[in-house]
């Protein structure tokens, strides 16, 4: 893979190929992080290859896990009816965002932590902030549960028809913040393809065949208190899978070796990760809470719906990140400021083609599909179509989040999250009161177009890129007049470089 002749090609070149250089979707972590490798020039297409392939492996486990969980929730949709399904969506809506929030915004910060320890051979603190980061949101997981459940017990009056679901859902809490965990210990140990299994294959699953044995089992129509029971099983037994995942991935180098702790360091890196975490929960899941809180239980099963198919179009986009986080971190760590500029433009182009191959057969397909299912359910479309402009919309701006945050950026990006987290909250207020579910779509969409402009800006200010797309072209275009520019300096004998 490496020549000798390639050794003289200018310094950009290798430093946009090295940021290419994505491990196959199981290789373990120093290959990752490039610790074996010389410090010579590197084939260009054959590691963009390695993204592109890494990429497609993990888009595959995200479509598949998305067409679970799609299926799942039709057939929960359909078996408990569209109010039923409403109760559901509020209550998974909430437990989500406590359970990801419990994270302490360790879910990221180990994508960054990890990585850049091990690449300067530092698994002393690498153990260190695994075994922090586990203990602590383990611990606030437990605390907002029971919290949690005290709430709800409290206030019955306003949590009437979906207390049981609740207090159901407050269990999973702990069990959703511990295998997200996990999840994100596996990927930043180089299981990609084995950390997004569990999540997006195996808990859906598991939950689809559990409500349709309850289905085929009883003769009782099914409610969402049993769905959110079933939820709590499959959640169970996917934290468990992913503890055994992960202790298969542990780098040999920290097997041995003493934890040690930097939790000042730590702390001061992870506050912000962990409120933008709870934002990116709230802005994506703003409508079903404001719908259900508002008494729209109905409109929230139709949004939440909606909101579902909408999101297959970021697949894509989370693909290619599950990628370019660690290897970002790496590069940054380095110091290669020209390989993460070579990165987030690939990472950029393959986010949008994503986006573009899904969105046409979801917009054509669609309304036929759910009109088998029901009339009830054709109302999520108009949902549906004003969504996908803001998921295309974000993916042409490329994976800008985590490009601020591996580089150790969560203050910009933090501040670009509370400015569009609050704009969406007023936004489905407003546009709930005005149009129900549509007019939450279309704040969902406004705030989405709002907060990519921003992120470019911070992208822009802290690391001197344009947005993924015009980052794209830009290159392109560059390298173009580079090999112009070599050819017409090239004298009319001269072999071609490299023979």
């Amino acid at each position: 893979m490496m020549s000798d002749a390639k050794a003289s090609e200018n310094q950009e070149r290798r430093a946009d190929e090295r940021a290419t250089a994505a491990v196959s979707p199981e290789e373990p972590i120093a290959a990752a992080l490039g610790d074996a490798a010389p410090a010579a020039a590197v084939e260009s297409r054959e590691l963009a290859q390695r993204l592109s392939n890494a990429s497609v492996w993990a888009l595959v486990v995200y479509v598949g896990g998305a067409a679970l969980t799609t299926l799942a929730q039709l057939q929960i949709a359909w078996l408990i009816g569209v109010s039923g399904f409403g109760v559901y969506s509020y209550v998974f809506a909430w437990i989500t965002l406590l359970g990801y929030s419990s994270t302490l915004g360790f879910n990221v910060a180990l994508l960054r932590f990890v990585p850049a320890y091990g690449a300067k051979d530092q698994w002393c603190l690498a153990r260190g902030v695994i075994r922090f980061a586990l203990a602590a949101s383990f611990a606030t997981a437990v605390v907002v549960a029971l919290v949690g459940a005290g709430i709800v017990a409290a206030s019955a009056e306003h949590f009437a028809s979906e207390r049981a679901s609740m207090l159901i859902g407050m269990a999973a809490v702990p069990l959703i913040t511990m295998y997200m965990l996990g999840a994100t210990l596996v990927r930043a140990f180089g299981g990609v393809v084995s950390a997004l299994v569990p999540e997006r294959i195996f808990r859906d699953g598991l939950l689809l065949a559990l409500v349709g044995l309850a289905a085929m089992v009883t003769s009782q129509p099914l409610d969402a208190p049993l769905v959110m029971a079933a939820l709590l099983v499959s959640s169970a037994c996917t934290a468990a899978l992913v503890a055994v995942t992960a202790l298969r991935f542990w780098p040999r180098e920290m097997r041995q070796v003493k934890p040690a702790y930097a939790i000042g360091e730590w702390w001061s890196s992870v506050l912000p990760i962990m409120i933008m975490t709870a934002l990116d929960i709230l802005i994506s899941r703003s409508g079903v809470i404001v719908l259900g809180w508002t008494g729209n239980i109905r409109d929230a099963g139709i949004f939440a719906l909606g909101f579902s198919f909408a999101m297959l179009l970021m697949l894509p986009r989370v693909a290619v990140s599950t990628i370019f986080a660690p290897t970002v971190a790496a590069l940054h760590a380095q110091g290669d400021q020209s390989g993460l500029r070579g990165l987030f433009a690939r990472a950029s182009v393959l986010s949008l083609a994503g986006a573009a191959v899904l969105a046409l057969p979801l917009l054509l397909l669609l309304e036929p599909l759910l009109r088998w299912f029901g009339q009830d359910f054709v109302g999520c479309v108009p949902i549906v179509q004003i969504l996908v402009i803001g998921q295309v919309f974000a993916a042409a701006a490329g994976p800008q989040q985590t490009m601020l945050i591996m580089t150790g950026n969560e203050r910009a990006a933090l501040t670009t999250m509370i400015a569009s987290a609050g704009l969406n909250i007023v936004g489905c207020v407003i546009g709930i009161a005005l149009y129900g579910a549509i007019g939450a779509a279309v704040a969902t969409t406004a705030t989405m177009v709002f907060w990519n402009l921003t992120m470019a800006v911070s992208v822009r200010k802290h690391l001197g890129l344009g947005p993924g797309l015009a980052a794209a072209i830009a290159r392109r275009r560059a390298r173009a007049r580079e090999t112009a520019a070599e050819r017409d300096t090239r004298p009319a004998f001269a072999p071609p470089p490299g023979r």
